[in-house]
């Protein structure tokens, strides 16, 4: 069953919120708020706040109805993954991250401003592709069925070609900012694997005994099995169990598990 989670709600609540104040406000006044909170790349150290509030943000209620569906569809999964505040470290990181590429960009074709939510949304579509990255997803407004890696593996490509080609030609999508928050997304999540230990047993091992290459080659496959389970389509009861146990993988390492624990994973993963 769809669940909202409590920082998803919050960023939801938060940006339609700021758009419908500014939007309410007499245009001079919206407009002065506005210009305090855009991100420009060459004003950064006079306006330091703003490669946050910049995320809040945005151009019309187009823009802001693509963003919000884009956290909404994808951000509860993975703030039930991440915790809330694993959730919002990627959120707010992503976002800052797109600013500094797009601020790339800017060497190359002058000042822009930017705002929105693009740079975290990616993020989170990044992050939810790391973890169920066989998930299947319908593409809006055509459903056009594709699994999670492809889909972000295709805007990223996307976004780069975009991005090079707005540096010669100009445009107003910041794609290097979509291509930025999904970089910077997966760093995190690799970065924060290291950090609780898995990565970095796997690359010790693999250092220390080159023998044992090939264990620890099947181990990652193993994983990487587990990860792809389609847990949406499971029993309540089983996609509860299927996520602790991949949570006690991401803190242990495969070896973490019991035999049964494991030989139940494998079951699921070859459902």
């Amino acid at each position: 069953m769809y669940q909202m989670t409590p920082w998803v709600t919050r960023l939801l609540i938060a940006n339609i919120g700021i758009y419908l104040v500014l939007s309410g406000l007499p245009s001079q006044l919206g407009n002065s708020i506005a210009n305090a909170l855009v991100f420009r790349p060459g004003s950064v150290l006079q306006t330091p706040w703003t490669p946050v509030t910049y995320m809040f943000l945005h151009a019309g209620f187009g823009h802001l109805f693509g963003n919000m569906i884009g956290i909404f569809f994808f951000g509860p999964r993975l703030e039930h993954r991440l915790g809330g505040k694993g959730f919002l470290a990627l959120y707010f990181v992503a976002g800052i991250g797109g600013a500094f590429f797009e601020s790339v960009l800017a060497l190359f074709v002058g000042p822009v401003s930017m705002v929105g939510a693009s740079g975290g949304v990616f993020g989170i579509l990044a992050g939810f592709a790391y973890y169920w990255p066989r998930d299947t997803i319908l593409l809006f407004p055509i459903p056009i069925p594709i699994q999670a890696w492809l889909l972000v593996s295709l805007y990223m490509l996307w976004s780069l070609y975009a991005g090079l080609s707005a540096a010669r030609l100009g445009g107003g999508v910041a794609h290097f900012a979509h291509l930025g928050g999904a970089v910077i997304a997966l760093g995190f999540l690799r970065w924060s694997a290291w950090k609780r230990g898995s990565a970095k047993r796997d690359f010790t091992r693999a250092m220390e005994a080159p023998s044992s290459g090939r264990d620890v080659v099947s181990e990652k496959m193993t994983i990487d099995s587990w990860k792809g389970i389609a847990i949406e389509a499971l029993h309540e009861l089983n996609r509860e169990e299927v996520e602790r146990l991949l949570d006690k993988v991401d803190n242990g390492g495969a070896d973490s598990l019991t035999r049964d624990e494991r030989a139940f994973m494998d079951r699921m993963a070859s459902n």
